[in-house]
């Protein structure tokens, strides 16, 4: 069913009927009163998208119908049905704010033309408000009182300005993204997509596939053209997460197309111009893949042109507190859950811990204190696990690289207590790519 509830209202049940078989088979929700007061209240027990009336009914009319549905505020629009003697009378009723009419005896179809209207206008508005929303998120994301994220903010907006392809680097979590999608929001491309696509999930050929598109018959299983995200982000940005995982094959597709300008799909010779802002990201030391031999030192010069280094959430702790009450007001809103008290202690808890997972992995933090939250209250019992906020006390000062193995091998060795040693699993809840979960056992000794 397509979420667009329509209620007739006709005092001949015949037409109801007959109403209720079009509108369903167009798949909208539709419900039947047989007369202006059932339709009034039934709006009292729930909201419908639009109300189709008949404007001659016994007792209350249709256009009486319709004035009191816009005297009370009543958000359903209305379409009046009407014959072809009370024409005028319909025409009127758009006057006092009916969206169309309808006259008996035509055809069904411009009935529903009239409806496809009315449901296009609110997906928009419903796209408007997701927007509105996102972006009030998206701009409480961006709050700080920290010096060097400001400072990365004012990088960002003159890169912004710029046409230039720009790569973010940062460990994982601290939102690399919400920063990719500001630089698109302050370009002079923010009317046009952005795209993004994350190349660690997806397999050498899957990838281009998803890159540039594929022809009919391309290959087995392509049994439609698929347009790629190039094509889908032309004239907008491009943003490439996790780009230091491509495969050097891909490397080399990807150079070829930021420097002509150009690409074909798979399975054809036709060339596609490409229009895009790159904005690329990686937690990666590229230098060093380079000197590995995993990265293209040719394709790392074009795409930073400006290089931007989001700071792990350890080195702007002045922002915890903010974001701290982000994500707990979204988690509230989420899970429908009143909090109205936080345990003693457990803010500064939060605020003294590393992070290892960033910002990401505060907000699992929270959204765990809020689901295990009782009588609204949150607390510290419920953190995933006390020791991970509390350094021992001894006189060892170690350096931070050392202090972040200690924290990030605790939170990995709890985690994968908690998925019975699997690593897929652990993987997923930590969101980061199995092979990085296989490295970081290796790296720090963790049997498994």
């Amino acid at each position: 069913m397509i979420d667009f509830k329509i209620l007739v209202v006709d005092d001949e049940e015949d037409f109801r009927e007959v109403c209720r078989i079009i509108f369903e088979d167009k798949g909208y929700e539709t419900y039947l009163a047989s007369s202006a007061e059932e339709c009034l209240s039934m709006l009292k027990e729930q909201s419908y998208d639009l109300v189709v009336t008949d404007l001659k009914m016994g007792g209350m009319d249709g256009i009486e119908l319709l004035k009191a549905i816009k005297e009370k505020h009543i958000s359903s629009e209305v379409i009046i049905v009407t014959g072809f003697g009370t024409v005028d009378s319909a025409v009127n009723a758009m006057k006092l704010g009916a969206f169309s009419y309808f006259i008996k005896g035509s055809d069904p179809e411009v009935l529903l033309k009239e409806i496809e209207k009315l449901v296009k206008i609110k997906n928009l508005e419903n796209d408007n408000k997701s927007i509105k929303d996102h972006l009030i998120h998206f701009d409480y994301l961006l709050e700080s009182n920290s010096n060097k994220f400001k400072n990365m903010k004012r990088i960002a907006e003159k890169a912004a300005a710029s046409n230039s392809n720009i790569l973010i680097l940062g460990e994982s979590g601290t939102g690399k993204e919400v920063v990719a999608k500001y630089i698109h929001q302050m370009s002079s491309r923010k009317n046009e997509n952005f795209v993004a696509v994350n190349c660690q999930v997806f397999s050498e050929g899957v990838l281009e596939s998803e890159l540039f598109g594929h022809e009919k018959g391309a290959f087995t299983g392509a049994i439609e053209k698929r347009i790629g995200r190039f094509e889908e982000a032309n004239s907008g940005t491009l943003f490439l997460d996790e780009i230091g995982e491509l495969s050097l094959n891909t490397q080399i597709k990807l150079l070829r197309v930021l420097e002509s300008r150009t690409f074909e799909r798979i399975g054809s010779n036709r060339s596609i111009a490409s229009d895009i802002r790159l904005v690329s990201a990686t937690n990666r030391k590229l230098t060093e893949e380079i000197k590995n031999g995993r990265f293209r030192e040719d394709l790392f010069y074009r795409i930073n042109t400006i290089t931007i280094e989001v700071p792990s959430l350890r080195d702007r702790k002045e922002d915890i507190p903010i974001l701290i009450d982000f994500f707990l007001n979204q988690s509230q809103k989420e899970m429908k859950k009143k909090i109205v008290k936080i345990e003693d202690g457990l803010i500064d808890l939060l605020v003294v811990y590393d992070y290892p997972g960033n910002i990401r992995e505060l907000k699992n933090i929270i959204e765990r204190l809020v689901v295990l939250s009782d009588d609204g209250i949150i607390k510290k019992a419920d953190l995933p696990d006390l020791k991970m906020f509390k350094y021992e006390e001894n006189n060892d000062i170690k350096s931070l690289k050392d202090v972040r193995q200690i924290a990030e091998t605790k939170y990995i060795k709890y985690v994968l207590e908690k998925c019975s040693g699997n690593i897929s699993e652990a993987a997923r809840m930590m969101d980061i790519s199995r092979r990085q979960l296989f490295n970081k056992l290796v790296e720090y000794g963790i049997k498994e």
